[in-house]
């Protein structure tokens, strides 16, 4: 993660920005489609000078920032790890190699980000990815027809369902659909509101060739709408194959801390 990127998406799925109180942040920002993402955010940029060169991936541990008044949420979501080459200064082509279950943890109560981007990378363990598995292809009839992505919290001895359980085919934009628009925003997205110019951070970077991009958060249930994290919680995001598994099966599994196949990307995060 150290050598490449990370971005994410804001909005990508029903509801969520709503459930996140982060609806007003987009007021300004106008799609063309009501369903379209709202636009692209870094949360790790190499090589920066400002907070986003922190390095906040860490798949150990979740570490709360300094500021104790400060309320972070778990954000469960899709990486994927992707190759991009480049035609004239733009991004021509983005191709998915890899996805993985990820936690895009976020500040909520801060009053003074201005970015999106400010809520997202406040510590060196503010970001976590499950293990990542090989994309067949990136279309229908691939491997991620066949995922699902669920997250829980525990606390004490007790185990909750944080985010819903949902297809990855219930994102709004996925697919071929995703990654053109994705291709649009790096090399459209302007500084306006509360999103960046995307074209100068690629180039500020030397152009990377390849990039973790999260694809947006699910929606919570009911305990996770606003339940933040404390330490001591421990942060679970599972993406699982549903033909091969129910839910009740990686339910049990994680309060049993049983051993899940290679083909569950699962991520474990002890808040501190």
């Amino acid at each position: 993660m150290s050598e490449i990127l990370g971005f994410g998406i804001a909005g990508n799925f029903a509801l969520h920005l709503e459930q996140a109180g982060e609806a007003d942040d987009f007021a300004l920002v106008k799609t063309d489609d009501e369903y379209a993402p709202k636009g692209i955010f870094p949360f790790y940029i190499k090589g920066s000078d400002s907070f986003l060169g922190r390095n906040c991936i860490d798949n150990g541990y979740l570490y709360l920032p300094n500021d104790k008044n400060l309320n972070i949420q778990m954000e469960p979501e899709i990486a994927l790890r992707c190759e991009l080459e480049y035609e004239n200064n733009k991004v021509k082509s983005i191709k998915p190699l890899k996805f993985a279950a990820f936690n895009d943890a976020s500040v909520r109560n801060d009053k003074t980000a201005t970015k999106i981007s400010q809520k997202k990378n406040f510590s060196n363990g503010s970001k976590g990815i499950g293990n990542e598995i090989d994309i067949d292809k990136f279309s229908l009839g691939g491997i991620c027809d066949n995922y699902s992505l669920v997250s829980f919290l525990q606390s004490q001895n007790e185990l909750i369902r944080y985010g819903e359980c949902a297809k990855l085919s219930g994102y709004s934009y996925f697919y071929e659909k995703l990654l053109e628009w994705i291709k649009d925003r790096l090399n459209t997205q302007e500084n306006y509101a509360v999103l960046e110019n995307l074209s100068d951070i690629l180039k500020n970077a030397n152009y990377p060739n390849e990039m973790i991009i999260t694809i947006g958060a699910t929606r919570y249930e009911e305990a996770g709408k606003n339940r933040y994290l404390k330490p001591g919680d421990i942060c679970y995001v599972v993406a699982f194959d549903h033909t091969k598994f129910d839910l009740s099966s990686i339910t049990n599994a994680i309060k049993n801390d049983s051993k899940l196949p290679s083909s569950v990307s699962i991520l474990r995060q002890e808040v501190r």
